[in-house]
């Protein structure tokens, strides 16, 4: 397949800027991508007009195009928390798309772009500075306001909503709702963008999203314009947002390829579809059901339906952090069965000789540990079609269906198996181990913190390939294949992402 698609990442960390290219990499498919120099780095925005530039420039002879419009609008996901924009500049470069699309009337074009988040902790890590003082009373006031609107709050939870609006300074709580403004009038100008016909598909995830606040009012806001203007089959809102650019990909391949892969999904749990993930703010299920669908993709009820089996980890009565398996593991073993899973795996493999992918989801924030030692000793770890445990739920979801739709049409290559090894490191070795760790080893006796380290190839960087080049050893020790660390860095100087370059060697080609 032949194939050129422009692709405007969300910001220049891996899992926006590379794991879309490493997908498809060998496959015929040229996924072109701007510079580095011109995405920006955490809080200081992109270059915003040397960015529509280079659309402008690369898109004249593409067949796809996939946009992360915060990028073309504020210069990426943090700085479109931090701007200082008006919203006529804004809508400026909404036009800006619609000028361009409008002159390549061929080109398939799918966008995203997303709904501001509310965090509710206090960090100015990727928020304004005043949130390191006020971002647990801005997060409360939405939450605790959202409450009192819906007629849900007590009166305890409207004395403490008084108390906050009291205390929080009027320019503080200013300066984040017109801001929240912008960006939400922004989200309702772009669909009518799409209402146009300009864009082909649009997707608005949910970063760190939840039942109640600022964020849940906003979605509730654009899914009755969305309802309004009927565009309900055109956009999807979903949790999510590390992942969409490599669920877009795939959505635009299997449109190219005209498939519409049908999954599977075997579930660990019984309780697990009904399940709220951490960070999320919806039953398991229906994120699922939107993440099949977004990709270009629909989830079938029969394995004898399928085109791909999705082995779901999901958890058993709650979600904990991974790095929380380290120290205990009390009932997340009771109410799921991940050997019947596995098990499943190799029997659906050799029943029905379908291709199995692995959704991680037990844990938030990394994978589990006991389950990937038990894929290995069942002996089909690059077997394969796809395999993520990383962040939040619907972030594992979307990569892993990516990769795994793109394997049933590209089929086992050099890159799917350094991208599945690069899974086994970066969401095993470092999320659910390495990283904590580190962080209360070396970071913490050389004075760092997990937000601030050494540089992206410091002290600290040395220190996590080293543990995972050990990892490597005593979790990912396979007769048949060779995992070799080539680069590791830390992308935001920070502890919470990793960025790493594998390759997989088989031991006949070593």
């Amino acid at each position: 397949m032949k194939r050129k698609i422009i692709y405007i990442p969300l910001d220049e960390r891996p899992c926006n800027y590379e794991f879309p290219q490493k997908l498809v990499q060998g496959s015929g498919i040229q996924l072109v991508v701007p510079p580095m120099a011109l995405m920006g780095q955490k809080k200081t925005a992109g270059q915003i007009n040397k960015l529509w530039e280079w659309l402008e420039k690369e898109g004249a002879d593409a067949d796809g195009a996939i946009l992360a419009m915060d990028t073309l609008l504020y210069g990426g996901i943090v700085p479109s928390r931090l701007h200082e924009d008006t919203l006529s500049k804004i809508q400026a470069r909404i036009n800006r798309l619609k000028t361009w699309k409008q002159g390549l009337p061929n080109l398939k074009l799918y966008t995203f772009q997303l709904i501001m988040r509310c965090p509710k902790y206090n960090s100015n890590d990727e928020e304004p500075n005043y949130y390191e003082l006020w971002g647990e009373d801005i997060f409360k006031s939405g939450y605790l306001g959202h409450r009192v609107q819906l007629g849900y709050a007590d009166e305890a939870e409207k004395q403490e909503l008084a108390v906050i609006y009291d205390r929080l300074p009027a320019g503080v709580r200013r300066d984040y709702l017109e801001r929240r403004h912008i960006n939400m009038e922004a989200n309702l100008s772009f669909l009518h963008v799409v209402k146009e016909e300009i864009v082909d598909f649009h997707i608005i995830p949910q970063d760190d999203s939840a039942p109640f606040g600022l964020t849940a009012i906003d979605q509730q806001r654009i899914r009755d314009e969305i309802r309004k203007q009927g565009l309900e089959l055109q956009v999807y809102m979903y949790p999510g947002a590390d992942e969409v650019g490599s669920t877009l990909l795939a959505r635009m391949v299997n449109h190219f390829a005209e498939r519409t892969p049908a999954i599977y999904p075997r579930l660990a749990s019984v309780q697990g579809p009904y399940l709220t993930p951490l960070y999320e703010d919806r039953a398991f299920y229906e994120s699922l059901k939107y993440q099949i669908l977004a990709a270009g993709g629909m989830l079938v009820e029969s394995v004898l339906e399928a085109d791909l089996v999705l082995l779901v980890n999901t958890p058993g009565e709650t979600m904990l952090e991974a790095a929380e398996q380290l120290t205990t593991t009390a009932g997340m073993n009771v109410s799921r069965n991940i050997v019947e899973l596995v098990e499943y795996g190799r029997y659906a493999s050799r029943k029905y000789k379908l291709p199995i992918a692995v959704a991680d989801v037990a844990f938030a924030n990394g994978a589990d540990l006991q389950l990937l030692d038990i894929l290995r000793r069942a002996g089909y770890l690059f077997d394969l079609a796809g395999y993520a445990g990383w962040n939040t739920s619907s972030n594992t979801l979307g990569t892993v269906i990516a990769q795994s739709m793109l394997f049933t049409i590209f089929g086992e290559t050099e890159a799917h198996r350094n991208f599945l090894a690069l899974r086994f490191v970066e969401d095993a070795g470092y999320c659910s181990k390495v990283r904590k760790e580190v962080t209360e080893g070396l970071v913490r006796e050389l004075g760092y913190t997990y937000f601030s380290v050494d540089g992206q190839r410091g002290q600290i960087a040395g220190k996590v390939q080293e543990r995972l080049e050990q990892f490597i050893r005593d979790h990912l020790s396979i007769d048949e294949y060779r995992i070799t660390i080539q680069d590791c860095l830390l992308p935001w100087n920070r502890m919470f992402e990793v960025g790493l370059t594998i390759e997989v060697v088989r031991s006949e080609e070593a």
